[in-house]
């Protein structure tokens, strides 16, 4: 349940409210806005009246959160969720485009495709590390060594890094070097993994689930929350549907669905939602004009000898004009195109 708090409650209010939720056998979760305290009872609430906390000093109301995904619904937290990611925000005015290979082939590679997407206009820099392909026999990624070639290209242009993980005990290793964990679409409902991404502080790039409904999406993103976790992205990244001539189903809808159930960001992927270069533009222009807060994008020097996901890779130059055509879009949606502010150091931002 949702406790809202009258705006001249004092801290020690607050604090017994806070106390009386732990009494009940509830978990906290604190949201202090401009104007507005909301505390978050979560748990089994079905059985606890609403009058036990609304007869408590610095209550103005109780009322029953009704979506299955608590923390993530827009009716806890009505204004959208708006976090700082190294040098940027993401969740508000601010577009933010990630850019960058399917995977880390090399450190040439890498290093090249990291200053041709910052000249481009992106603001953060993806790569594979561990790549979970379909065969066994294709390639795996660099692993440890991918994740130094990506850290070396965030030193040399200050874009922050996302990366895929794929299992809890890369954990420790990756939150060493990256800025951003992505959970990729097979590992949406991997719920250990979920658990321990919510435990750290590390932002989190969340893809829907190739066949997952958008509710399944979203109570994903609450096993996030639900460690703590705040600073979490969705990522619409295609479904798979009875349509063959694309890789996957771009649901548009989900864009603007999304913005009014959830406070999250939502960010688009158009390379994998259509699994084709010639149309990554295209999609990338429509996420934008529905509501989108970002769009992640592959980027190659070489699509055609790519190590995996060619096909649907831009070239620096394409990449360049379709930010040219997003960042128009976005004018007219009176928001902009983020930039990163500072620069990268081994000892931080500066």
């Amino acid at each position: 349940m949702m406790i809202i708090m009258k705006p001249n409650a004092t801290p020690q209010q607050v604090e017994n409210v806070i106390t009386h939720i732990k009494a009940a056998g509830l978990s906290v979760h604190l949201s202090q806005g401009v104007e507005t305290t909301i505390i978050g009872a979560i748990g089994e609430t079905h059985n606890i009246p609403t009058e036990r906390f609304e007869v408590l000093d610095g209550v103005q109301e109780v009322q029953r959160i009704t979506k299955p995904y608590k923390l993530a619904s827009r009716q806890f937290h009505p204004e959208n969720s708006v976090f700082p990611l190294d040098g940027f925000t993401v969740g508000g005015e601010e577009i933010a485009i990630i850019a960058g290979p399917c995977s880390v082939e090399g450190r040439t590679q890498i290093i090249e495709t990291a200053h041709a997407v910052k000249e481009a206009g992106a603001c953060a820099l993806r790569g594979g590390v561990f790549k979970p392909r379909t065969s066994p026999y294709s390639f795996q990624g660099l692993g440890e060594e991918g994740l130094e070639y990506l850290a070396e290209a965030r030193e040399q242009t200050g874009l922050p890094i996302v990366v895929e993980i794929m299992s809890q005990t890369q954990l420790d290793l990756m939150v060493r070097y990256v800025d951003v964990l992505q959970i990729g679409a097979r590992n949406m409902q991997n719920f250990n993994l979920l658990r321990a991404v919510g435990e750290t502080r590390t932002p989190v790039l969340l893809k829907r689930g190739l066949s997952a409904t958008i509710e399944e999406l979203l109570m994903s993103a609450e096993y996030v929350l639900s460690g703590g976790n705040k600073q979490v992205m969705l990522c619409e990244r295609g479904i798979r549907t009875f349509e063959t001539a694309t890789r996957n189903t771009t649901d548009i809808n989900a864009i603007p669905v999304l913005k009014s159930l959830t406070h999250l960001p939502v960010i688009l992927d158009p390379s994998h939602a259509t699994g084709h270069a010639d149309y990554v533009a295209a999609i990338a222009r429509a996420a934008i004009a529905a509501g989108a807060d970002g769009l992640i994008v592959e980027v190659h020097p070489d699509p055609a000898n790519a190590a995996s996901d060619g096909k649907q890779s831009l070239k620096p130059e394409a990449f360049a004009n379709m930010v040219k055509q997003v960042g128009q879009i976005a004018q007219i949606m009176e928001r902009r195109l983020a930039v990163v502010h500072g620069a990268y150091t081994p000892h931080g931002w500066a």
